[in-house]
């Protein structure tokens, strides 16, 4: 007799499955919900309390653990005195698990969920099962994912599973319980703790992703690449916007579509970006959309060419109108208006246009070095303006304020070391990337030409010499913000009054390496 034990909490395509496996040969067993499912489809499957001689108890808790469950899923076939150990206590082996567990993470999401709920939701017997039979995976076919179920199917009724196929499902089931485990454990984690860096960063640390993707490649072709969207998110963020429009996504696409993203994201107003190459070359606030585009794009209309435009605002067809002449490769926005989708798509059959959920949390930073992990918070500071100190004689302006605000928040978001040129609040100008921060200044300055004058400017860190604040001030730049920290500041507060400039330096900074 062969039996296959079946008990998923996702039950999608599981009568079918069920009546395949039957077919194949194999009595069906299964715990209480799932044995009302396929007994009220009419198959002929046996509860385990049948099976095991003991009755579920404790509301469900305890069902499957139980020496004749984990002894027909560990039994090794190949070995006699495992089998004569199944005779002599009359146990049956067990040669094909179903199994999926419960829906730990949709309960957390909940916005009223309690404690006990969650401790409810943690599911204790079904990974001891998943992993008993990946353990014995030789012996036992596992299956975690409906989305199996037909190719497994067709083996089963056809030659068979072949070893390396069993190897493969026994690792997407050990992952599916490391995925589960690694949200149980963030969920408790996530209290006070009397050091705040051992909730953040604990001694061990996993991270749970699902896949959203194969790419097409890499950064080059010769790189396979894909795409994973952080599990329990909901289908927040680039990583699983959803692509309405246009050509598959690319490596550089989502990285270039996040940086676009998010630029706009936290800012209070109707904002509109230009990226290329992961740096924003054009961002601008404005309470018309359209307008808020066209400064964005003449920011630097040269490298516009091919970007990837971002929007924290549904784009409006007047907007979408203002976009046909430009090529672009991208555009991120939270919705369309219908008349902005039809035009968009009829701008370009390749034009991908995404919709994108915002995020309600922005959680760790993750970066990878050789042989390990970098890990952060992500920089989503909200800065207080009124902390900020006016280090030089000369006062800003209330639009110089409003500018360096602005400019402050662009400059967050350009590789250091940045320079931003702001008008009339818009990038006119930025340097990016540079090994000296006169660099960025002179590529900032040159990029702004007669738009320089009048701006301000944003740095991302401290000005390291007075050439900077000179080069500006040379160019028109009316007043400069950054943070303090150089043990020439004094020298360069020196020279801003010097030469007529306003000088804020906020005793922080946000550097984007």
């Amino acid at each position: 007799m062969a039996f296959a034990l079946l008990s998923p909490y996702d039950k999608t395509g599981l009568v079918e499955f069920a009546r395949v496996i039957q077919s194949a040969g194999y009595d069906l067993v299964s715990t209480d919900g799932t044995h009302a499912v396929l007994d009220g489809a009419g198959l002929p499957v046996k509860q385990v309390a049948e099976v095991t001689g003991s009755p579920e108890i404790l509301d469900g808790r305890v069902k499957t653990l139980h020496p004749v469950i984990h002894g027909g899923l560990l039994a090794r076939r190949s070995n006699p005195d495992h089998v004569a150990q199944l005779e002599e206590h009359d146990i049956q082996p067990i040669d094909i698990v179903v199994g999926n567990l419960y829906p730990f993470r949709e309960t957390i999401s909940k916005p009223d969920v309690t404690l006990e709920d969650a401790l409810e939701n943690i599911d204790i017997g079904g990974p001891t099962m998943v992993r008993a039979a990946a353990k014995n995976y030789p012996d036992v076919v596992i299956v975690v994912d409906p989305d199996d179920y037909e190719r497994v199917g067709e083996w089963l009724t056809g030659d068979g599973v072949s070893l390396e196929d069993r190897r493969i499902l026994a690792a997407k089931a050990f992952q599916h319980v490391a995925l589960y485990d690694t949200a149980v454990a963030s969920y408790l984690r996530d209290v006070p703790a009397e050091d705040p860096a051992e909730q953040l960063f604990p001694e061990e640390f996993t991270a749970g992703f699902k896949r959203r993707g194969v790419l097409r490649y890499g950064e080059n072709p010769h790189q396979p690449g894909a795409i994973y969207a952080r599990d329990g998110e909901a289908g927040t963020g680039i990583a699983a916007a959803e692509l309405l429009h246009g050509r598959a996504m690319s490596y550089i696409n989502y990285l270039d579509a996040d940086a676009a993203w998010t630029s706009v994201a936290m800012l209070p107003s109707t904002a509109v970006s230009v990226v290329k190459h992961a740096n924003t070359c054009g961002l601008a606030m404005h309470a018309d959309q359209t307008e808020a585009y066209r400064r964005a794009f003449e920011g630097d209309s040269v490298s516009a060419y091919g970007g990837i435009v971002g929007f924290n605002s549904p784009v409006t067809a007047e907007t979408a109108e203002a976009m046909r002449p430009v090529f672009y490769e991208v555009v991120a926005a939270p919705d369309y208006e219908p008349e902005a989708l039809k035009i968009l798509k009829r701008k370009s059959r390749n034009l991908r246009l995404l919709k994108v959920k915002p995020e309600s949390s922005h959680g760790l930073g993750l970066h990878t070095v050789s042989g390990g992990l970098l890990l952060q918070v992500a920089d989503r500071a909200e800065d207080d303006f009124n902390t900020w100190n006016v280090v030089t004689e000369r006062q800003p302006t209330d639009r110089e304020r409003t500018d360096l605000e602005f400019a402050w928040h662009a400059g967050r978001l350009i590789k250091s070391n940045a320079i931003v040129l702001v008008k009339d609040q818009a990038i006119v100008g930025m340097g990016a990337g540079q090994p000296n921060r006169v660099n960025s200044a002179f590529l900032a300055v040159r990029a702004a030409g007669d738009k320089a004058s009048g701006s301000v400017l944003s740095s991302d860190a401290f000005f390291p010499f007075a050439d900077t604040i000179e080069l500006a001030a040379e160019a028109g730049v009316k007043a400069a913000i950054s943070p303090a920290g150089s043990i020439r500041d004094d020298e360069v507060i020196e020279a801003a009054d010097r030469l007529g400039m306003a000088l804020i330096m906020t005793g922080n900074r946000h550097f984007l390496h």
